[in-house]
């Protein structure tokens, strides 16, 4: 469907050129199907859209005359058969109809007023009934077309040459017969798929040395939802709440307008360290697997000094292993806090955004009973529970092998990048330093003096290059101003290289005399 750009162009079509439709002059129908991409969905499908949005957003009317078969399947080049398989089911879904001898015409349907797109609703007043403004609060910015820019190193984004298309379908295919359809379309209230739920317990957990009970975890919408409905659950006004400096923004912002506040734990190499401030918290958000954004991996003896403090000081500990599956070298995995956890004090999140794809929204919390048992609770207030057909297919996708055989895939490719950008640092980034733990998926880079990495980021975005400015992890902006992430999920190999050189050149270009 056509958007921004195509829709005002669209839109501000004068009249004569919509009303001349009846008349279908061969321009009117070269507008309508301007975006027919022959690499895109199959062309039936985009013939259909095309005419549905034409008639939604008012260049077609009711009564207005398409082009014969014939005629539109000469326009565009091509298959006539195409051109009536799309018309006839269009047909039958009541958009068109066929009147005998005088061709196909645009059914009638209700007169809907509609504001031109550029007319835009007065405030009346709401800025000041908002009870909070989560707008005012910094977040990432990364570009929507973000896919479309040849050297974009962001972090967590997918890769399609990597998805495992072939299996994803196969898994769709199982689940989409009547008997799976039964078993998934009902509404399940404030429950899981089963199946999904199982595959966690049984074959995900505990590879991550986790060993759960169904009545111990539940489905989120990805890890984002995960962490907000615990900031929701465990947080009040006076609620304590550590996080990590350099950290995940989104989970400061969401504690922030929890409680107004947050505590900055210490940090040094290895991650939090868990001192008095930390045993002052009522809770601490962590990330030791790998640390968001440095990549520090904490030691087994830091795991369980964080352990320690936690229980003796009564820590509610939020364990975010956002990178538990997918281990780019060789290398024996640390056991993760909740594996270390016998007495119920870590709550585990983990996602499966990170191994597959971001779109597919699927995370989970692995916790005591009682705190699942009330984020059920909660989540149906929310939205009663994610999508179960997803989860199903999920679900199966791990059952048939297909999972593990994708993180083996995956951690080879990114692997390879991995290695090729750590060679080639040295010779395009010589004036920065750089940290990278084991199987991380970014590098975190400290630029050299006089640069700054939100001036680096802007530059680089006109050069075709998307890096990830670093002040967005610090609480203090001013503290991240000479670091940048440099992901490498979603650029292809053959491009690292080109991008690397334009970085390095703009680093030198953006500098200013100290």
């Amino acid at each position: 469907m056509p958007t921004g750009p195509v829709l005002a162009f669209h839109m501000s079509m004068n009249v004569h050129n919509i009303s001349s439709a009846r008349a279908h002059p061969t321009a009117t129908w070269q507008r309508v199907f301007e975006k027919l991409d022959r690499k895109g969905p199959s062309l039936n499908i985009q013939i259909r859209r095309s005419i549905v949005y034409a008639i939604e957003t008012g260049l077609l009317k009711s009564g207005d005359r398409l082009p014969s078969s014939r005629q539109l399947s000469n326009l565009l080049s091509i298959a006539r058969n195409t051109v009536t398989a799309a018309y006839q089911m269009l047909i039958d879904e009541g958009v068109l109809v066929s009147r005998e001898r005088s061709g196909i015409f645009v059914a009638d349907r209700p007169v809907i007023m509609r504001r031109s797109v550029g007319e835009r609703q007065p405030d009346s007043g709401w800025s000041a009934r908002f009870a909070a403004r989560p707008s005012d609060l910094r977040h990432f910015n990364k570009p929507r077309d973000w896919l479309s820019y040849p050297h974009p190193f962001l972090y967590g984004q997918f890769d399609p040459t990597i998805f495992p298309i072939n299996n994803w379908r196969e898994a769709v295919r199982v689940t989409s017969s009547h008997q799976e359809i039964c078993g998934w379309a009902g509404d399940l209230i404030d429950d899981d798929d089963p199946d999904l739920v199982e595959q966690l317990c049984v074959h995900v957990l505990p590879k991550r040395g986790i060993f759960a009970r169904p009545e111990e975890v539940i489905i989120t919408i990805g890890s984002q939802q995960a962490l907000s409905m615990l900031v929701q659950l465990l947080c009040g006004p006076k609620t304590k709440v550590g996080v990590e400096d350099p950290g995940y923004p989104d989970m400061r912002n969401m504690v922030q307008l929890a409680t107004g506040d947050y505590t900055l734990l210490t940090m040094d190499k290895d991650g939090v360290v868990p001192d008095d401030v930390f045993a002052g918290c009522d809770m601490a958000y962590l990330t030791p697997g790998h640390q968001c954004p440095t990549t520090a991996i904490a030691p087994l003896t830091r795991r369980k000094a964080l352990l320690d403090h936690g229980v003796a000081h009564d820590v509610i500990l939020i364990e975010d292993d956002y990178e538990a599956d997918l281990l780019l070298e060789n290398s024996n995995e640390l056991a993760c806090l909740k594996s270390l956890d016998t007495t119920g004090q870590v709550i585990y999140v983990g996602s499966f955004s990170k191994a597959l794809a971001p779109g597919l929204r699927i995370g989970f919390i692995v916790a005591h009973s009682a705190v699942v048992e009330e984020l059920r609770v909660l989540r149906r207030l929310l939205m009663r529970h994610p999508p179960t057909n997803n989860q199903r297919i999920l679900g199966t996708f791990i059952s048939l092998g297909h999972y593990q055989q994708h993180l083996q895939k995956t951690g080879l490719v990114l692997a390879r990048r991995a290695g090729l950008i750590a060679q080639l640092l040295p010779k395009y980034l010589p004036q920065c330093s750089w940290r990278r733990d084991a199987g991380a998926k970014s590098f975190w880079i400290r630029l050299p003096e006089g640069c700054n990495s939100r001036v680096l980021e802007s530059l680089a975005r006109e050069q075709g290059v998307l890096v990830e400015a670093g002040d967005i992890f610090f609480a203090n902006q001013e503290d991240g101003a000479r670091f940048m992430r440099l992901g490498f999920t979603s650029i292809v190999e053959s491009h690292i290289e080109t991008g690397l050189a334009i970085i390095g050149h703009l680093i030198d270009q953006s500098r200013t005399p100290s």
